[in-house]
């Protein structure tokens, strides 16, 4: 780091670093700097001029302190430390001078616009500008633009803080919009009135000061001010980005990313973003046991007297879907395991390692990524097994790292060698010879499920792990499913993987893995208890459906891709009788006469941290011994990507309107034939 310089803002001394901007330093000694066009985690555009300073001694009109740094401040005329002021008369009213132009050709929106409420340029206007408008003459209009099923535009209301066209470029790596024409003819486009192709465009929505970029499904549902707003974490993919949930009544109205610099800075990708309408519909909200072949409403005592019927002296197995929390898997393990059944969480079929941490999660953060130099991507697609780890990957390499990828060749938004498709390419790669430079090179190898999930699955593992251990690198493996990572921990697991764990078995309890084709009754099929939230392919399998929350609507403990668990929070109700997912397996465990030893969540916690002490880390990422796997051979095959749909992934996703739409316009998009020039 720099030498520390001592500046004076408003009369307090503070040090700060000379890269810092002005704003930064300002908002290091804890002093609000008004700001519509600069963001902390974009570029620097300099086009709103609302953060202007005065610095003394300078020139004699106000800076506009995000485009100038300490560095550049000039010490006084004795030698004491430069002088900025945030509050003096200048500058109230050089900000007053900006704000009227600001204002002059806005509409007056407010009463019907979606970002009221909760609008930089309202609250700043109430700070920092006047209570009259000189302005008489007709506001200039513009005309929307059609970004697609999720941003709607009012781009009569854009104040060009081009906030929306930095994101797309630098973080989402499209670069389908930007500005066209000079002073007041310059409006925000989209090139050849292309719609977005981004998993990660609906962000802009959240970085637009104004009222110009809204989301589209939740247009005219809510007010900020009526929204219950639950801080909790999403299970869309497996990243485990913190999210807020805001729910109307018993609703969710829609979701937010927070901010967490460790997981996924402030961004989230559109599918945990639009899911939530997905939420309230084909809801299983009533038990049902199939007699005669239907599927009929019942009780819940006729519903649990089923399923226990059906278990006792049968030979079980237990399927742990990809939502399922820590908690849930943990109770399941209990109970099946202490009736002499199996269970499995790795339904694709992924050979992750029983009980070596370090084969199923890696020793590599999230945050490695920003210093990495080298990042080798073995068997995945981040672009969409995880769009906001993609961005991040993306930021490592607009700083000069280096991209490898052993796989089948994907847009990943940033560039990147391909070493090949198949298993030879990440064999050669694993056996060249590495120079002492290369091994202090900073590299992270990801290795994805598209890689684990065949016959020789541990196989890859042990030569991605050859590959990290002569690099001198870390390994992450990039999960697909939310609850991996935590029904590994807790064991949730048999030998011999799925296969081994439901052949023969007579009952199967289905926990939300509705993936899995299990085989009809009809040819010999087991019997199936299906518990979970949606009616999916799963529910339609079952004989026995019992009704269970989703993830806003119960609490949970979730681990994410790099091994941090993470506390999830209910936000809402499941719907009609549906119950929280542990109490609907007490309840069970006591209609077989083996009654698990809690009665409430938090001794289920308790029960499950003494037997997996480091759960109880919450928010931190528990440090892995290396353990590698003896390398062995591999077969000959190309590695094939486990995720094809990026918006239909799971119960939720596919109950959603809004992401079928998308997934709709992607397929059109993807054959739309173009023209040989």
């Amino acid at each position: 780091m720099a030498d520390l310089k001592k500046i004076i803002i408003d009369g307090q001394e503070v040090e700060a670093d000379p890269n810092l901007t002005l704003i930064q330093a300002c908002e290091q000694a804890g002093i609000e700097v008004p700001r519509f066009c600069y963001h902390e985690r974009l570029s620097i555009a300099g086009n709103c001029r609302m953060c202007l300073v005065e610095v003394v001694g300078g020139p004699p009109k106000p800076a506009a302190s995000c485009a100038m740094q300490v560095r550049d401040l000039r010490p006084g005329p004795e030698g004491q430390p430069p002088v900025v002021k945030t509050n003096s008369p200048m500058v109230k009213k050089a900000r007053e001078g900006v704000m009227e132009f600001l204002l002059i050709n806005h509409p007056l929106d407010c009463p019907i616009c979606d970002q009221g409420g909760e609008c930089d340029l309202q609250d700043q206007a109430m700070a920092y500008g006047v209570d009259f408008s000189r302005y008489r003459e007709p506001k200039r209009a513009a005309t929307e633009l059609n970004l697609g099923p999720l941003v709607e535009t009012h781009m009569t209301r854009c104040i060009s803080c081009t906030r929306c066209v930095r994101f797309t470029t630098e973080v989402a790596g499209i670069t389908q919009m930007g500005q066209l024409g000079r002073g007041e003819d310059s409006e925000i486009s989209s090139y050849l009135n292309m719609t977005l192709d981004s998993n990660m465009q609906g962000n802009i929505i959240d970085l637009c000061p104004v009222g110009a970029l809204v989301s589209k499904p939740y247009a005219f549902t809510a007010r900020p001010w009526e929204l219950t707003k639950t801080e909790t974490i999403d299970v869309m993919d497996a990243l485990g980005s913190n999210i807020r949930v805001d729910t109307k009544g018993r609703e969710v109205m829609r979701i937010l990313p927070r901010n967490h610099d460790g997981v996924n800075e402030e961004w989230i990708s559109d599918k945990t973003r639009f899911v939530w309408d997905g939420l309230r519909r084909q809801r299983l909200d009533k038990p049902y046991v199939r007699v005669d072949g239907q599927l009929k409403p019942a009780s819940w005592g006729e519903a649990l007297s089923a399923a226990s019927a059906a278990m006792k002296g049968k030979k079980l197995a237990a399927l742990v879907g990809d939502l399922v929390s820590t908690e849930a898997a943990f109770s399941l393990k209990q109970l099946i395991e202490g009736l002499g059944g199996k269970i499995e969480c790795r339904t694709d079929g992924a050979r992750l390692p029983i009980g070596n941490r370090y084969g199923y999660v890696g020793n590599a953060t999230i945050a490695d990524l920003d210093t990495a130099e080298m990042i080798q991507i073995i068997g995945a697609n981040p672009a969409i097994e995880a769009p906001v780890l993609n961005a991040r990957i993306r930021k490592a390499w607009s700083k000069g790292a280096t991209v490898g990828l052993v796989g089948a060749a994907c847009d990943l938004t940033y560039d990147y060698v391909h070493v090949g498709t198949d298993r030879a390419a990440l064999a050669e790669l694993s056996a060249k010879a590495i120079s002492d430079e290369t091994k202090a090179t900073k590299t992270v190898v990801i290795i994805g499920q598209g890689a684990l999930n065949e016959a020789d699955g541990e196989a890859v593992l042990a030569h991605a792990m050859k590959l990290a251990e002569t690099t001198n690198s870390k390994l992450m493996v990039l999960h697909t499913a939310a609850a991996r990572v935590g029904a590994m921990d807790v064991g949730a697991v048999t030998e011999g993987g799925l296969l081994a764990a439901i052949d023969g078995a007579e009952v199967i309890y289905n926990m939300g893995a509705d993936e899995v084709e299990i085989a009809p009754r009809s040819e010999g099929g087991p019997f199936v208890i299906y518990q979970g939230s949606h009616g999916d392919r799963g529910a339609m399998r079952a004989d026995v459906i019992l009704p269970g929350a989703a993830y806003t609507e119960e609490h949970g403990l979730f681990v994410n891709t790099e091994g941090r668990p993470q506390l999830a929070f209910r936000a809402g109700f499941p719907p009609g009788e549906a119950k929280e997912n542990w109490a609907i397996l007490r309840a069970l465990s006591a209609e077989l006469g083996a009654t698990q030893p809690w009665d409430t969540l938090a001794g289920l916690r308790r029960a499950m941290v003494a037997a997996v002490p480091h759960l109880a880390q919450v928010d931190t990422v528990p440090e892995n011994e290396v353990q590698p796997i003896a390398p062995r051979d591999m077969g000959a095959a190309t590695f094939r990507l486990p995720i094809r749909e990026f918006y239909l992934t799971n119960p939720i996703a596919r109950a959603s309107v809004v992401l079928a739409e998308c997934s709709a316009l992607a397929k059109a998009r993807a054959e739309t034939p173009v023209a040989a020039e």
